[in-house]
């Protein structure tokens, strides 16, 4: 079973919340998928055993048998290729390495090279499996990143997957395809107005939801309302606590330095996973 954990917009809470889940679950795995800001290993701080570079496919030329028929040019749809006068310029920050340019080429005049563009590592905190990826600084693409993320995680055991923010297409590549997605929002107009965008992403993706409110007490009760309406449950809601700030600030876990919060954590976990698995849960 796969667990997504999503929201709408940073700052929400969603690795407060995915991190104190995985490390209830025993034998497990968590995966950070927010490959531009990994942040997971500052709670979990895992012994990290494994480490792979991603490369991406980029085109070589081969001035020698380049044509200048400009059909590469012609088909790139991401602009990565100019067919000049006397030559074919690669722009590989552009490159999404679909290789359709190597295949369109009538003379055979272009071939690939792997570019690294990020990390992915994997390692252990006890029982826990870990694995993280991370973008090269000045890389544009993290898609790439979260596939081989997602690659690297064992098909033993519950995973906990933390999505990065928003609703782009890497909050797409970590969401797609998990049993259930679980929402962290706030109770303000910016968190209602990006809830709504991630549950819509949800729905047209076909993934079942919940949503955890967090900083519960503050803000209005719109995001309840809204909820209400799309028959989406509240599983938990977290208040504003200055010692959940002070024991993240530490790179602290809730669930082992603050023993209240505990039976909120396990709950939320029993009830994910009774959702995941299409049974009713106890809200």
């Amino acid at each position: 079973m796969t667990i997504s954990v999503a929201s709408g917009k940073g700052g929400t809470g969603k690795t407060l919340v995915s991190v104190n889940l995985a490390a209830l679950m025993g034998a497990g795995q968590y995966a950070d998928c927010d490959v531009e800001e990994p942040n997971g290993a500052v709670f979990l701080k895992p012994e990290l055993t494994g480490r792979d570079e991603v490369l991406k496919p980029v085109p070589v030329i081969d001035p020698g048998r380049c044509t200048l028929c400009r059909k590469c040019s012609d088909a790139c749809r991401y602009n990565a290729l100019a067919a000049l006068p006397s030559r074919v310029m690669v722009y590989a920050e552009l490159c999404h390495g679909c290789g359709l340019c190597n295949w369109i080429c009538p003379e055979g005049a272009i071939s690939e090279h792997g570019a690294s563009i990020g990390t992915v590592e994997t390692g252990r905190r006890g029982e826990l499996g870990f694995v993280r990826g991370s973008l090269n600084v000045g890389e544009p693409m993290a898609v790439p990143i979260i596939r081989a993320v997602r690659r690297a995680i064992s098909t033993e055991g519950d995973a906990i997957l933390d999505a990065p923010p928003g609703t782009s297409c890497p909050v797409v590549q970590s969401v797609l395809g998990t049993d259930f997605c679980l929402m962290v929002t706030e109770p303000t107009p910016f968190g209602l107005h990006d809830l709504e965008l991630a549950v819509a992403m949800a729905d047209k993706l076909g993934l079942r939801t919940a949503v955890v409110v967090n900083r519960s007490d503050i803000g209005d009760d719109r995001v309840d309302r809204f909820c209400e309406a799309k028959g989406i449950p509240v599983l938990a809601r977290i208040p504003f606590d200055r010692r959940l700030a002070e024991v993240c600030s530490t790179g602290g876990l809730v669930v082992e330095e603050l023993p209240d919060y505990r039976p909120v954590f396990e709950k939320l976990l029993d009830e994910v996973r009774q959702l995941a698995v299409g049974e009713p849960a106890t809200v």
